[in-house]
């Protein structure tokens, strides 16, 4: 029934039918189920079903003795419309189940500007959007993920969050639920006993933030003295043994990223200054090369798919990666399946793994160079060199690749004028590489983005640079791309093609990556003005967010542009989630000390290039 009155009025309709191929949950398995849980990703359908996290999730709970688990995404523009036109309330993709009628909500914080996207999950299923306002007959809304780890901006709107890992977090919270619920506990104290049985549950309700005169946080503490003053971060201690889809479910329709996925690695040794997930996803651990190729057979026989992603933070530094690129080649090459090695890092490493010629699909290779220049480079502890950097992707060129894609941010702390023009000079070095082996220069795309600031990192206390510098920079760029490209205006022109991120965005981004439960106001009355999909360029309109900032009485500027002193207590401040204060601190004063400047000192106007 649900189906026919969606399915004809809204575009790519696939994206809603359910049923695809290792679908686990079956009809009738929802009202048998002792507790049911909504695996839910505050995106759409072809952004959800790329990421690793929830099908794990989702195959965890339906691995579980008396738990049915279903999948729900956010229906697109045209389907909300029909939904709330026809009064048809969100539904599990499964099999059609009232998103309301869960035990358990779990829904994933992948990225800041999904925050509206959790909103929208609850308006729609009918779900009070307030943990205040919600009662026994409502789910527990569980939130998890990387942005979880400062869920302080949504904390009204969630009732307990997971800080860490959820392959043990997830099977932990179901099977204490399922004692809770058999004795008869109440939804409300099973938020309360829930939190003091984990050290790394969080439930933002049971703590109070004080605020001084000028806006900052004063403390935060548990409201009695039972709860911890702080939450320690979940991990996954073996990653070989951990829990893992080898059925993942195959979309009927195209998303992201059409392939079969293991994670080889989970953190990254590199600990770039700047990256919140390598500090955060400590320790460093490992799956067997083995079990890599296991898991990977068993995925290619139930899926039919022909690319194996091999994902981690940083591919290139696995320990084994010669022999896993090897034998994965010598089991798959020949069936036609691609293996595809993102996040690889085009250094030294590359120069030394010529054998990656005929196991890799040569499609375009992806660069995060983040700097441009190797004294910033370094200052972010971004250990690659110019000289690394063109012998790498030259000899990437004599294994066959002719498109790059790079990655740079521009806002660090200490940026030059040379700096910003050596995105296009190195772009443009990186093009010209492809000449000095005899054949055309390569199309190199390259993508600006402004930097953000993130938890749990040295750049966590900085300033992120105004607006206005980031368009003097946008401009710069520009200026630049056209003074070497024969004054031609258009840049799709040309060999190098650069574009840069929405800077609206990216402060808003900012503003979120370190705010603080005040900010809830903001994001609900953005929502009411219909602020949907703000990740995406076609939904994401600035001046709602302007009109829900001024409406609130709240300055963005205030939580994106602000450097903070290391004694200020930080909304994250009471979760444990990575290195420690003091350590994160040294690393901040080493970076300044490097590039010789005081630790206030943010970067400045940028002028116009000369044509």
């Amino acid at each position: 029934m649900v189906s026919s009155e969606i399915l004809p009025f809204v575009s790519k309709p696939g994206q809603y039918i359910g049923g695809e191929v290792n679908q686990i949950a079956l009809p009738g398995d929802w009202e048998k189920a002792f507790v049911r849980v909504a695996v839910a990703f505050p995106d759409t359908y072809t952004i959800g079903m790329s990421h690793l996290g929830c099908q794990i999730l989702y195959w965890l709970g339906n691995r579980i003795d008396g738990c049915c688990a279903e999948r729900v995404f956010c229906p697109w523009i045209d389907a909300e419309a029909v939904m709330r036109q026809k009064r048809i309330p969100l539904f599990t993709w499964d099999t059609r189940q009232p998103v309301a009628s869960a035990d358990i909500l779990a829904v994933s914080l992948q990225y800041e500007m999904g925050f509206t996207g959790v909103l929208q999950l609850l308006d729609l299923a009918g779900i009070p959007l307030r943990h205040v306002d919600r009662n026994d007959t409502h789910p527990l809304v569980i939130a998890g993920g990387p942005q979880a780890d400062n869920p302080e901006p949504v904390a009204a709107f969630v009732d307990l969050v997971v800080l860490g890992d959820g392959e043990v977090s997830m099977s932990a919270i179901i099977e204490a639920y399922k004692e809770l619920r058999a004795g008869g506990m109440r939804r409300r104290d099973m938020i309360r006993e829930l939190a003091l049985r984990f050290e790394w549950l969080y439930a933002p309700a049971l703590y109070a933030v004080t605020y001084h005169a000028d806006g900052r946080i004063r403390s935060i503490e548990p409201n009695d003295a039972s709860l911890r003053s702080s939450i320690e971060r979940c991990g996954t201690p073996d990653l070989d043994q951990a829990p893992f889809p080898v059925r993942p479910i195959v979309p009927f329709v195209e998303v992201v990223h059409d392939r079969f996925a293991i994670e080889i690695m989970r953190g990254c040794p590199q600990r770039c200054r700047f990256c919140h997930a390598g500090y955060t996803k400590r320790p460093l651990r490992v799956r067997s090369v083995d079990r890599i190729l296991e898991m990977a057979e068993e995925m290619y026989r139930s899926t039919g798919m022909n690319e194996l992603g091999l994902l981690s933070l940083s591919t290139a530094d696995y320990p084994d990666l010669r022999e896993l690129a090897q034998r994965a080649n010598e089991q798959f090459a020949d069936r036609g399946v691609n293996i595809s090695l993102p996040s690889l890092r085009v250094d030294k490493m590359l120069q030394n793994i010529p054998w990656l010629v005929n196991s890799v699909r040569k499609g375009g290779l992806t660069m995060a160079v983040e700097a441009a220049t190797d004294r910033l480079r370094s200052s972010i502890r971004k250990l690659v060199t110019d000289g690394n950097l063109l012998e790498g992707v030259k000899e990437a060129y004599r294994a066959g690749w002719r498109t790059v894609k790079l990655y740079f941010m521009c806002g660090f702390p200490g940026e030059t004028e040379d700096d910003l023009d050596g995105i296009v000079r190195l772009s443009r070095q990186v093009s010209d590489a492809r000449r000095e082996i005899g054949k055309g220069p390569a199309q190199v795309r390259t993508s600006v983005g402004w930097l953000v600031p993130k938890p749990y990192t040295p750049l966590q206390w900085a300033a992120q640079p105004e607006a206005s510098y980031f368009r003097d920079a946008e401009q710069r760029l520009r200026g630049q791309l056209r003074s070497g490209d024969g004054g031609r205006r258009s840049r799709a022109k040309g060999p190098v093609q650069i574009r840069t991120h929405s800077i609206e965005r990216s402060v808003l981004e900012a503003v979120f990556a370190r705010g603080d439960r005040r900010l809830a106001d903001v994001i609900e009355r953005a929502y009411r003005s219909g602020a949907r999909f703000d990740g995406w360029d076609e939904c994401f309109e600035a001046q709602r967010w302007r009109n829900a900032f001024e409406t609130e009485g709240i300055d963005p500027g205030w939580y994106a542009h602000r450097e903070r002193s290391y004694e200020e207590v930080l909304p994250w401040t009471h979760l444990r989630g990575g290195a420690p204060l003091d350590y994160l601190a040294r690393q901040s004063d080493d970076m300044f000390t490097q590039l010789g400047i005081a630790r206030s000192g943010v970067a400045g106007p940028v002028p116009e290039a000369s044509a």
